[in-house]
């Protein structure tokens, strides 16, 4: 059965109203789970101040009222664009809004090396199965499993940053000096044409992109490999190699175009699962995305903070799946988007 763009719209628009239930789902967990874990933060915030003060702090944050009417006041406030605000008065939402560009731009970044780098090794390991570059490969990718995130941030700050000679701390040395449309660094730079500005902002970008695709790598690596181990003694491979095409031709064009449908489908859900892994990276190298103000607003018992990271990182998740599912359907057309 063929499909249409109607049938893509509409497939988006499913996933979309299916964000409704899951994002009241992750408040009401979220919401509860915090206040429960500290009825009352603002022992925690104001740990000096005297009764009335208290008192002042608990009314102003509806804390002393019954918890079912502190959600109820959130929630109707949530709806009308409201996300609260911390302890401090700061507002949560906009605060938030201009971190998700910057942990965006981790995120893609890291995603674009474990593709470059991941899916060729994975085609490699499974050429070469069995033998000396296959044990390699897998060396490789199971040393970046087996590294705790807060670890390999700190060697890479401590150790790689300085013999490579590369800077371990925001997103660059100055502030731009252009408009920044995206507010990617990367991307704003070559909107501006700034050449200096643009090795200034990669350079920046390189250690912890790469931290995060080292240790998530492995993912796409395996995937890519058992999917190719399994399409390579497949009668449309060994034809393809009959016509006298390149082996290079044969792995890449024909062989690893079915092979990447499985790895997409996985490339989806580690996409979901990067944005929560930035809370560590992002702290240790003062990168000023979502995960370094995920770290502050628990820390700091920010409530508002706290859920409204959570929401992103929900809607995070359900749109990588829905894209890893539209990029199936593409890379095989018998699937139908429903």
């Amino acid at each position: 059965m063929g499909r249409s763009p109607t049938d893509l719209l509409v497939f988006i628009a499913k996933r979309l109203l299916l964000l409704i239930p899951v994002l009241f789902g992750v408040v009401v967990i979220t919401f509860f789970f915090t206040h429960v874990a500290v009825t009352n933060p603002c022992v925690v915030w104001y740990p000096h101040a005297s009764r009335s003060t208290l008192q002042a702090c608990m009314r102003n944050f509806a804390l002393d009222q019954p918890l079912y009417v502190q959600f109820w006041r959130y929630f109707v406030n949530l709806l009308e664009g409201n996300w609260g605000a911390s302890a401090q008065g700061t507002a949560v939402l906009p605060v938030i809004a201009a971190a998700v560009p910057a942990t965006l731009e981790l995120v893609l970044a890291a995603l674009f090396l474990m593709v470059v780098v991941g899916i060729p090794l994975g085609v490699i390991a499974a050429r070469h199965s069995g033998r000396w570059a296959d044990h390699l490969v897998r060396i490789f990718y199971l040393s970046g499993w087996a590294t705790p995130t807060y670890l390999g941030a700190v060697v890479a700050a401590i150790l790689l940053a300085p013999i490579l000679g590369l800077p371990t701390s925001g997103m660059y040395s100055a502030p731009p000096p252009f408009p920044q449309y995206t507010h990617f660094s990367v991307l704003d730079a070559l909107l501006a044409g700034n050449v200096p500005f643009l090795y200034d902002a990669v350079a920046h970008l390189f250690l912890p992109a790469t931290l995060l695709a080292f240790i998530n790598m492995g993912i796409a690596t395996r995937m890519t490999r058992s999917s190719m181990l399994e399409v390579l003694p497949l009668d449309f491979v060994n034809s393809a190699r009959m016509k006298g095409l390149s082996e290079f031709v044969v792995l890449y064009k024909h062989a690893l175009r079915n092979a990447l449908i499985s790895t997409i489908t996985v490339l989806g859900v580690t996409a979901g699962g990067l944005l929560s892994g930035t809370v560590v990276v992002e702290e240790v190298f003062a990168w000023p995305g979502i995960g370094s103000y995920a770290f502050s607003a628990i820390t700091s018992y920010n409530f508002s903070g706290t859920i409204g990271v959570v929401i992103v990182f929900a809607i995070g998740v359900v749109i990588a799946n829905m894209i890893a599912d539209i990029l199936y359907g593409v890379l095989d057309p018998r699937v139908e988007w429903r």
